[in-house]
């Protein structure tokens, strides 16, 4: 919450939120379990036309694969793929993790198989 409350203050005070304060919010958010605040962050980049890296995947990742959100990890990792971000292994992992704490071993494998095209490129 506090976290939050600091980029709300930012953000009112026009100090100008970049990827690092958005990577800090989102992997605070990923530490507390808050995974649909950590989405709703990500997602509130684009507007503030601030561009996500590779930290800011693995902390979104993160908070999905913590939470047992497997869908959601598939979707970042869509996403992910769609940007000029280059999609890493640890992106991958993550998203495999997710899906593994799901149950969801086919998307797991799905995902094993993407990664080793996209790592590889």
């Amino acid at each position: 919450e506090k976290g939050l409350h600091i980029l709300s203050v930012m953000a009112e005070s026009q100090v100008e939120l970049d990827t690092i304060t958005f990577n800090t919010v989102i992997s605070a958010c990923e530490k507390v379990g808050a995974w649909e605040k950590a989405l709703q962050l990500f997602s509130s980049m684009g507007l503030r036309k601030v561009m996500p890296n590779a930290i800011t995947f693995n902390a979104a990742l993160s908070a999905c694969q913590k939470s047992c959100v497997w869908e959601r990890a598939l979707r970042l990792v869509g996403v992910m793929t769609q940007s000029t971000v280059t999609a890493n292994t640890l992106n991958f992992s993550i998203a495999i993790s997710a899906c593994e704490k799901g149950g969801e071993w086919e998307q797991a494998l799905h995902l094993f198989g993407m990664m080793a095209r996209c790592t590889s490129e």
